[in-house]
């Protein structure tokens, strides 16, 4: 960091126009992400749906790309067969066509299914070829060239829905900057009693985003890229970069009022403020990097856009804010109404702080108690939380995608989400008669599955097709599909889009823990390296632990079981996994990074010389303001995700509010001190042998 200081001082305005030119190219480049966002990766590559999908196929059409519900206004269905038709003749001589299936073209069986109860709405169905060049990027393109004249006319499907997802996501990105970045200048401004020191750390914010968007645009030509990871990743980076913004002009204003020259306050300020910037963008890779291990490429995508997001956030903090420090040098005090506003409001924020540290260390055991006891009841909750995949529902009510959604749900059930089932047998033969007629009857007695059909018979299995009965839970009714005992000397596999879900909860289920390892073993190291303590690492972790065990429990509350949903505006539904995954990884990253902050100040003391009690105080009224004032830019920044219409950027939203408000104010300024005051000199303990590798290895903070 110190020789990196004297490359900055030394060339400012080369590095901050490099920095700049760099960030600016790969925003303008990274716009064509929007054109690259995939809906998919949400299924588990190695999970037994996926291997039914292999194993059929083309062999049958699957699930349909586009479902057109038609109403006829003044007139009858049969009435517009000969317009649909048409219609239908036109499209496919436009656009590559695998199979199109419709209530007027249909068998009187099925077309009975493909026509609503009351006969004022009909369907049809429409699978596209593998090359037909439409996703859900321009999948609207599609519907002008279905529509009918004098013909109410609605669309329905995955890609659909996606596509509404994804248009409602864009806007929402530009919509959350445009409130989030003035919202935080005004706090900047309050903080430093500025205007031009308020609002450096918002540009870096803003080349931040920039350096996100080209970063996702490359992802995409390697895995699948989620548009959640386009909010995800670019309002992450934009309040990283803030934050680390406010550390770094804040310690250069003070090395200003010490009396030192512009040059060396900024040699100082990235040696000592750039430092723990630099430490805490490590400790949220490797809280991200956990995302990794998971098959689902929507999660890893997050997970890589994530980091991303951190890296572009403290490079550019690191680069060009040094720099704009080193042209600026002492006008970064402009505009500047008082300069003694801040001086004084760091003094106040002291007192305020000192008198609550010293009420918390008058009976350290009675607050620790208390807050740990009060935290466990607010993740009580979490013990029946459930897990429940993104669909139309994350929709708002009155969307077009998900009123289509429903009204398919609710009248047309024989195409609303069928499943696959693969019968084979162990020697790798056809499956007999019997054996067939022996699983569709098992089939048929499950709960919820309306009717079962043979769809093909190949050399080595047959593919059988389940419908679901209107108004079940088609999870549950795959779960119990894949209960049952399937005819002796055969084998048998559940697909569809139920059973990936499945299969999708279960990697979950089943990586986390490996996650939760990385991060928890990484964290562990890196703090150790940081304070040579064993202690102080296991209880940063235990902290960070507890603290999102209360945020979780509070989320299971509002948005699974619904206490306080409707203030939302939203229905009560399972937590989304991949969101999950996303939270824990970001609170657990910044809860230790607000830990690192606050007891950096506390050793700082200790190695000075003081005893426990006062290390306490010191760190306390030394970091009070700053961790706070962090946390509140933060929340401003990721809690406009609450204003997004999607069901999931809200639960996001949510818990980013929830989880670093309870984190900086009652953990760390609450409980992390008692904690610190009840173990007295055992904090800073560690073996000789440890002791001996990190005089050796070990970074200091």
């Amino acid at each position: 960091m110190t020789r990196w200081a004297h490359v900055v001082t030394a060339r400012p305005r080369w590095v901050l126009t490099i920095v700049v030119a760099l960030a600016v190219l790969s925003g303008v480049w990274g716009i064509g992400v929007f054109d690259r966002l995939s809906q998919g990766g949400f299924t588990d590559p190695g999970g037994e749906a996926s291997e039914v999908e292999r194993l059929v196929g083309d062999s049958i059409p699957g699930d349909p790309d586009l479902v057109v519900i038609y109403s006829p206004i003044g007139k009858r269905l049969d009435d517009i067969g000969p317009q649909v038709a048409e219609n239908f003749a036109q499209f496919s001589a436009t656009v590559p066509v695998r199979a199109v299936t419709s209530y007027w073209t249909a068998d009187p069986a099925t077309a009975q299914a493909l026509k609503s109860s009351d006969a004022t709405m009909a369907i049809a169905t429409i699978t596209l070829a593998s090359d037909s060049g439409y996703d859900e990027t321009n999948f609207a393109e599609l519907y002008p060239k279905l529509t009918v004249d004098g013909v109410d006319t609605q669309f329905a499907g995955a890609p659909v829905a996606g596509t509404a997802i994804n248009e409602r996501l864009k806007n929402d990105l530009v919509r959350s900057e445009a409130i989030a970045l003035p919202i935080t200048l005004a706090l900047l401004i309050v903080i430093f009693a500025g205007v031009v020191a308020a609002a450096v750390p918002v540009v870096v914010g803003a080349l931040a985003v920039f350096s996100a968007l080209g970063t996702l645009r490359a992802l995409t030509y390697v895995t699948d890229v989620s548009p959640f990871a386009i909010n995800v990743t670019s309002l992450l980076g934009l309040g990283l970069a803030i934050d680390y913004g406010l550390f770094i002009v804040g310690r250069f204003r003070e090395e200003l009022e010490s009396g030192a020259a512009p040059l060396d306050s900024v040699r100082t300020t990235v040696a000592t403020a750039g430092r723990t910037v630099a430490f805490s963008a490590l400790l949220l890779i490797c809280a991200f990097a956990g995302m990794l291990v998971f098959p689902q490429a929507v999660v890893r995508s997050l997970g890589i856009g994530a980091i991303a997001a951190v890296a572009g956030a403290a490079t550019v903090s690191l680069t060009a804010v040094p720099a704009v420090l080193a042209v600026l040098g002492t006008r970064i005090n402009a505009w500047t109404w008082d300069r003694g506003a801040a001086r004084r409001g760091e003094e106040r924020a002291r007192r305020f702080w000192g008198r609550v540290v010293a009420k918390v260390l008058s009976d350290p055991l009675q607050f620790a108690v208390a807050i740990t006891i009060a935290l466990l009841l607010m993740a009580v909750p979490l013990a029946g939380a459930r897990l429940g995949e993104i669909s139309d529902t994350a929709l708002p009510e009155g969307d077009a995608a998900r009123t289509a959604a429903q009204i398919l749900a609710a009248e047309f059930p024989a195409v609303d989400d069928a499943g696959i089932v693969v019968l084979r047998t162990d020697d790798s033969t056809m499956p007999t008669p019997n054996q067939n007629a022996e699983s569709i009857a098992a089939l048929l007695r499950v709960p919820g599955v309306a009717q079962v059909r043979v769809l093909t018979t190949e050399p080595e299995f047959t593919t059988l097709q389940t419908t679901f009965a209107p108004a079940v839970d088609h999870e549950s009714v795959a779960t119990a599909l894949r209960k049952i005992d399937p005819p002796t000397g055969t084998t048998m596999l559940v697909g569809g889009a139920a059973a990936q879900a499945e299969d999708g909860y279960a990697a979950i289920a089943r990586w986390l823990p490996v996650m939760i390892a990385i991060m928890v073993c990484s964290t562990l190291v890196l703090l150790f390296l940081a304070f040579g303590s064993v202690v102080l690492p296991l209880k940063a972790v235990a902290m960070s632990g507890l603290s999102l065990a209360a945020t979780f429990g509070f989320l299971t509350a509002v948005f699974q079981d619904g206490r306080g949903i409707a203030l939302l505006g939203l229905e009560a539904r399972p937590l989304e996994p991949t969101f999950v995954v996303l939270i824990l990884a970001v609170v657990f990253g910044l809860s230790t990074d607000y830990e690192v902050f606050l007891l950096s100040r506390m050793a700082e003391a200790r190695a000075a010389g003081a005893d426990t009690e006062g290390a306490v105080r010191f760190g306390i009224e030394r970091t009070a303001r700053i961790v706070t004032a962090a946390a509140l830019l933060l929340v401003v920044v990721t809690g406009a995700f609450t204003l997004s219409g999607i069901a999931t950027m809200r639960f996001l939203g949510v818990g980013m509010i929830v989880a670093l408000l309870l984190d900086a104010t009652v953990v760390r300024m609450l409980l992390v001190p008692s904690l610190v005051q009840l173990m007295g000199d055992a904090n800073w303990w560690a073996p000789d042998w440890l002791r001996r590798i990190h005089r050796r290895v070990g970074i200091g903070h």
